[in-house]
């Protein structure tokens, strides 16, 4: 809710800073991609404020129901976010304690009816099939686990979870560009997320870093640790924000 009411504060005051209110993007990469999601929707519905003119998305993480998503399995344990640690960060976030997420990591965190609920919008079915090799293996949804359930039920909360918004909400956001690498667990949040975009007519610019891995822009501008693509790859991402 911080960034919440930052960034109304500022859409409400933005000519105070010299800055034309309609002319204010969101951006945020991995967790601040997150933050950026859930600010666009939760602002989309206020009628007092300026609308943000788009949204700049890299790699965000969008859900909390299937954390064995071709690339969560793909990419459980590629540098520089491993699966593992990206559940504990997000749930000691969420719940303020730390606990045992190997149950979490193997979907026993949520009844069947709740997943059953969200599968129109997460399922591996909805993800193209040029995504599914490199050891994928569909699961049969495992055994519930109330006792986890119980630790982490917020997880479903679209403020935590924004690819699980309603209709009504993703349909009032602004123009998108969303940034996947190939070697990232949060690959399918975002392949699901720009599905879900264009089925509510969302504009959606997408740019796929086919050798990407999490943390890619940490690089930028350190000649000794830069790979020669970086910045081709980069200039996708300021070519669009220069065209709004």
């Amino acid at each position: 809710m911080d960034c919440c009411t930052a960034t109304a504060h500022f859409l409400k005051n933005a000519s105070d800073y010299g800055v034309d209110p309609n002319r204010i993007a969101l951006y945020g990469e991995c967790s601040g991609g997150t933050f950026a999601t859930v600010v666009c929707q939760q602002l989309a519905a206020r009628t007092d404020l300026p609308k943000p003119c788009a949204q700049v998305l890299i790699y965000p993480y969008l859900q909390a129901i299937d954390f064995n998503l071709p690339s969560y399995q793909q990419n459980y344990a590629v540098p520089m976010l491993f699966k593992k640690r990206a559940l504990r960060l997000g749930t000691l976030y969420l719940t303020g304690k730390e606990f045992d997420v190997e149950g979490v990591m193997r979907n026993t965190h949520l009844p069947k009816h709740v997943w059953m609920k969200y599968r129109k919008w997460v399922s591996p079915d909805l993800i193209p099939e040029r995504f599914k090799g490199r050891g994928y293996v569909p699961m049969e949804w495992p055994q519930f686990r109330p006792e986890i359930y119980e630790k982490c039920k917020e997880l479903t909360n679209p403020m935590f979870s924004p690819l699980l918004s309603e209709d009504d909400v993703i349909r009032q956001l602004p123009k998108t560009f969303l940034l996947t690498c190939e070697y990232e667990i949060f690959r399918d949040d975002c392949l699901l997320y720009k599905k879900r975009l264009e089925d509510n007519g969302v504009p959606v610019t997408w740019y796929h870093i086919e050798d990407g891995f999490h943390s890619i822009t940490v690089w930028l501008g350190i000649p000794l640790l830069e790979y020669p693509t970086q910045k081709i790859h980069f200039r996708h991402v300021t070519d669009f924000i220069n065209s709004i």
